[in-house]
C-alpha cells in the first residue's frame, strides 16, 4: 500500500524560489556533530540511515532506536505572499529557539489549511498508524489543520524512508480526493531526537495539550473535529 536549491552583472536577478532560505550554519553544525559521532556499523549504513545530516537548511539525525519528535507540513503552510512574516524565522541562529518559532508560525494556520476537512485527516492519521510496532513504535501524535506532529521510535526503517513513504501515499489519496494535481507536502521535516525519557514525557505532553486545544477550537468553530490521536498500543 505505501512506498518505502555564476552570477552575471548585466542579467536580472532570478526570482527566489518559495520556501525556505539556504540556512549556511547548518552544514558546519552537521559536520561537528558526524566528528564527535562513533563509526557506524556496515549493516546500519546498508539499511539506508544517513546519520547526522542536512537539507539546507534544517539539521537531521538519522539512526535505528532513536525516538524521534517529527513535525511535517502542507507546501503552502509558508506562503510565499506572507514571506515577510516567516523569512526571518529561518534566519534564526539558535536551533532550538528556531524550531520553537516555526512550530508557533504553524499554529497560526496559514495556506489553505486541507487537513482541516476530516476526511483528509483521516487519511493522515491511517497512514501514520498503519506500521506502528512493525517499522516504528508510534507514541503520541496530532494531525493539525496545515501540518503534522509525530512523536516515535525508529527501528529498522530510516525517518526519511517513513516520512516519504506516509507523504506519497497520502498525497496521491488527498489529492485525488480534491481533484487535484501539485505539490501537496512541503519536501523536507523537522525532527528532534529525544536525549531521555524526561525529555519525551515533555513532548507526550506538549503533543497531549495541543490534542486538547485543537479539539475543543475544533467543536467550537466546527461543530466537530479534525484527526486527532494520542496512543502507544496501536494496531493498523
Amino acid at each position: 500500500m505505501f512506498s518505502g536549491s555564476m552570477f552575471g552583472v548585466s542579467q536580472p536577478p532570478k526570482p527566489r524560489r518559495p520556501g525556505p532560505p539556504h540556512n549556511p550554519g547548518v552544514r558546519d553544525l552537521v559536520q561537528g556533530k558526524r566528528r564527535g559521532s562513533s563509526p557506524w556499523k556496515i549493516e546500519t549504513l546498508k539499511q539506508g540511515f544517513r546519520g547526522w545530516n542536512e537539507g539546507g537548511y534544517l539539521p537531521h539525525r538519522d539512526e535505528p532506536g532513536l525516538t524521534q519528535f517529527v513535525t511535517f507540513r502542507l507546501a503552502d503552510s509558508f506562503p510565499e505572499s506572507l514571506r515577510s512574516e516567516w523569512e526571518q524565522l529561518w534566519k534564526i541562529e539558535d536551533n532550538h529557539q528556531r524550531r520553537a518559532e516555526l512550530e508557533a508560525y504553524l499554529d497560526r494556520g496559514r495556506g489553505e489549511c486541507r487537513l482541516r476537512r476530516p476526511e483528509i485527516a483521516q487519511i493522515v492519521e491511517d497512514a501514520v498508524r498503519c506500521f506502528h510496532g512493525q517499522r516504528y513504535d508510534l507514541r503520541a501524535w496530532v494531525v493539525m489543520p496545515n501540518h503534522v506532529r509525530v512523536l516515535l521510535k525508529v527501528d529498522a526503517t530510516p525517518m526519511a524512508e517513513i516520512l516519504e513513504s506516509w507523504k506519497k501515499h497520502t498525497a496521491r489519496k488527498a489529492n485525488h480526493l480534491l481533484n487535484r494535481r501539485g505539490e501537496f507536502w512541503q519536501l523536507d521535516y523537522w525532527d528532534t531526537y529525544m536525549r531521555d525519557n524526561e525529555h519525551e514525557l515533555e513532548t507526550r505532553h506538549y503533543i497531549e495539550a495541543i490534542r486538547r486545544e485543537q479539539a475543543w477550537c475544533s467543536t467550537r468553530k466546527r461543530g466537530g473535529g479534525v484527526a486527532l490521536g494520542l496512543g502507544m498500543s496501536l494496531e493498523c
